[in-house]
């Protein structure tokens, strides 16, 4: 009997609770969902999540590369998912955590070197539950910039907003929750969205041993 030997690949979730997966009572959150799907299809995933309560843009521009350096050696096949911003938008005493153009800086700064070293995707900021219709506008405007500096550097980029914010269950289990994290329902949501996504299906495309089974 012939053996086979699944592809094997390493990637690092960076970014904040909602890479963390806080909220989610079974402790996967969308990144745990999507590698233990990857998995099925017939890969061996070796995943780091390096989601981090509260983090800003900036908090991730100081860490990334240090952490994610530890994770994935040159000889193995290392691939980086990103996933930030509405920490940024954060009012408080009437402004951001992180102003417009220095959340701008730092994406431009974290992907111009990324993309350089690994292959990278970024996923964009998720839908806040609460109504606050300023900040809203913020993270929209926000993710309207990513998405330009993502093209700038051929990194493909993903706006879930739009699509958590009609979402009854992201919203409803955040609002029942602690106002702003889904339970379960709510990630495995997100992970299918991310699961449908063309640049995730290039990277995970169906194996033969997946195929056979």
């Amino acid at each position: 009997m012939e053996l086979q030997y699944l592809p094997e690949v390493r990637i690092c979730f960076v970014g904040d609770s909602f890479v963390n997966g806080t909220g989610d009572q079974e402790y996967l959150g969308w990144t745990g969902r999507v590698c233990a799907n990857a998995n099925k299809k017939g890969y061996d995933i070796t995943y780091y999540n390096l989601g981090i309560r509260r983090d800003t843009s900036t908090d991730i521009a100081k860490r990334w590369l240090q952490e994610v350096s530890l994770r994935l050696p040159k000889e193995y096949d290392g691939r980086i998912v990103f996933s930030f911003g509405l920490n940024d938008t954060t009012l408080e005493k009437a402004k951001t955590r992180v102003d417009l153009a220095d959340s701008i800086k730092n994406a431009r700064e974290i992907l111009s070197k990324a993309q350089n070293l690994y292959p990278v995707l970024m996923v964009g900021p998720a839908a806040y539950a609460q109504e606050e219709p300023q900040r809203k506008q913020i993270t929209i405007d926000l993710s309207k910039q990513y998405t330009l500096i993502c093209k700038e550097f051929n990194v493909p980029y993903l706006n879930v907003f739009p699509i958590l914010e009609k979402s009854n269950i992201w919203i409803n289990e955040a609002r029942a929750n602690d106002g702003v994290h889904p339970r379960a329902g709510g990630y495995t949501e997100f992970a299918q969205i991310v699961e449908n996504w063309d640049a995730w299906l290039n990277w995970f495309p169906l194996t033969s041993s997946s195929i056979q089974s």
